[in-house]
């Protein structure tokens, strides 16, 4: 892939976008697999490959520069807006939307949040994609006052953008290194973004609500979805917990693809949740998979029993050494588990010694990058 903007030296978050992809491919499974030394070499599935452009569901822009002339992307390293609305990463349902965006921060007259001088309105505007080409949009503003003004322009944001799904505004009002604040604003009727996945045993419709979690590669995640559900069905489960469970694929894939498991879902974020029960009643799978918001390491703390199935897929820095240590001393007998660190993964998989690793797999979540996705699955010896 060509990049304009790695080219000028206008953005290198793709480190080894130069790297020929298949090499870069190469070079991450080797990594993973000296690394994860305790996987045996046989447990190692071939890699599942990405797609080198236009893989990413969501665009997370910087809003910069000015009313009259804003920015969309990154922000260099004096604080000025760098404008990435052309990055060969984001599909063009999401290329098209920007310019769009951007026209109507000037429309609006919405000011743009000034990082170094820590003044200014609108912070960021997120864009995310469903595998049907609707969008969800959301402009993360400082505070109230500018709500109005966007509220007004929505018809004519509707007629330039047919497609557009959601609309939401998310205020974080201090100055602080983060995307997004604790409330939502939804504008518009429809609050969540269906995200209809296809895997191998059927489609599976999720439903993404606007601060919740979702893989940042479609493709990506309907293989890992896949895969999980094909493992599941291998073991036969008849419960199975999935923790840190986000808006459910892992749960209901599982569900979908062994009638009689009974999941179990656990997620910090209540919004999450919400979007996972109503993906399990639209499928009809709510009589079977259940979805309760809570900590992954209390509520296993606080449980009677251990069920056949654990999946775990937590952020990077792994399972805490409570839950590690549960899940070495339960009857468990099989856990999946899902890491985008594979630092912490290494370090999980010692704590849980008695739970050996009898497949894995690569998933190349972000091209381009040193970073990825990796599936082990563990047995009780």
């Amino acid at each position: 892939m060509r990049c304009e903007y790695f080219d000028d030296g206008r953005c290198r978050s793709c480190t080894f976008l130069r790297t020929p992809y298949e090499k870069q491919l190469a070079t991450k499974v080797a990594g993973r697999r000296e690394l994860l030394d305790s996987v045996p070499a046989t447990a190692w599935l071939e890699p599942v490959a990405s797609a080198d452009e236009w893989f990413r569901n969501k665009a997370k822009m910087v809003v910069a520069g000015t009313t009259a002339a804003p920015t969309l992307g990154i922000l260099d390293p004096a604080g000025a807006g760098v404008d990435l609305r052309g990055c060969h990463l984001y599909p063009p349902p999401i290329t098209e939307a920007l310019p769009v965006l951007a026209g109507l921060v000037t429309r609006a007259g919405l000011t743009p949040y000034d990082v170094p001088g820590r003044r200014g309105e609108l912070k960021h505007v997120l864009v995310t994609v469903s595998p049907d080409g609707e969008l969800m949009v959301r402009f993360v503003l400082r505070s109230r006052d500018r709500l109005g003004r966007i509220r007004r322009h929505l018809p004519e944001l509707f007629a330039a953008l047919p497609n557009l799904a959601v609309v939401t505004v998310n205020l974080l009002p201090t100055h602080v290194a983060l995307l997004e604040g604790d409330e939502e604003i939804v504008l518009t009727e429809r609050s969540v973004l269906p995200m209809r996945l296809s895997l191998p045993g059927g489609p599976l419709d999720l439903e993404l609500p606007p601060r919740s979690f979702f893989q940042t590669n479609t493709a990506i995640a309907e293989a890992m979805y896949g895969q999980a559900a094909a493992w599941a069905a291998e073991i036969g489960p008849t419960t199975a917990w999935d923790l840190y469970c986000g808006v459910g694929g892992f749960a209901l894939a599982i569900a979908g693809g062994s009638p009689a498991t009974r999941v179990v879902g656990i997620e910090t974020s209540a919004d999450a949740i919400t979007g996972a029960r109503g993906a399990a009643r639209r499928a009809g799978l709510d009589s079977r998979v259940s979805f309760h918001d809570g900590d992954a390491t209390a509520w296993a703390a606080a449980s009677s029993s251990a069920p056949d199935l654990v999946v775990v897929n937590p952020p990077r820095r792994g399972l805490s050494a409570e839950l590690a240590a549960w899940l070495e001393g339960s009857a468990t007998g099989h856990v999946l588990y899902s890491s985008c660190n594979a630092t912490t993964l290494a370090r999980d998989l010692a704590l849980m010694p008695s739970l050996g690793p009898v497949a894995a797999r690569l998933f190349d979540m972000f091209p381009h990058t040193a970073h990825d996705e990796v599936m082990v699955l563990l047995e009780r010896a």
